[in-house]
């Protein structure tokens, strides 16, 4: 017999998640909910991860005005409106070898943007630290499997 806690196959809830969820009911308007169905579909994310995701997005991005998500080859990603993404901002601004407010202002210089900007990605990056350090960590390590790809390459046609 199958347990009761699990979903569908393809959407099965861990005793894990179970520990870390709690159940939120909501009533949404008609025309809201039917976008995020057809989004959802469109996509082929859960209804419910998606609304989710929405929700913690936008308290994110309430809490720390300038900031967008985008998707991308990468996944989704905190980024600057109109600018590039967090995880850049704060390599970028950890690669200074000058601290403070003289590696903010060298890295606007740099990205072109404001230092208002740039501490708008810090203040993000202060209540996200483990995510955009991963990001970062992800970043690297694609760098590097490039460079060894490309190694390997001139070593092929040496």
């Amino acid at each position: 017999m199958a347990d009761a806690r699990l979903g569908p196959a393809r959407h099965r809830v861990t005793v894990s998640d179970m520990a870390t969820t709690r159940q939120f009911t909501a009533r949404l308007d008609t025309a809201v909910l039917e976008r995020l169905e057809r989004r959802a579909s469109r996509t082929g994310t859960n209804r419910s991860r998606l609304a989710e995701r929405y929700i913690d997005e936008g308290i994110r991005m309430e809490n720390h005005p300038g900031i967008v998500f985008r998707d991308g080859a990468s996944g989704r990603r905190a980024a600057l409106a109109g600018g590039p993404d967090v995880w850049q901002v704060i390599g970028a601004l950890r690669d200074q070898e000058v601290r403070g407010d003289e590696a903010v202002r060298a890295v606007a210089d740099l990205a072109d943007l404001t230092v208002e900007q740039v501490r708008i990605a810090i203040r993000y990056c202060a209540d996200h630290i483990d995510e955009i350090d991963e990001r970062i960590r992800q970043n690297q390590e694609m760098a590097d499997e490039s460079e060894q790809r490309w190694r390997r390459e001139q070593h092929v046609i040496a």
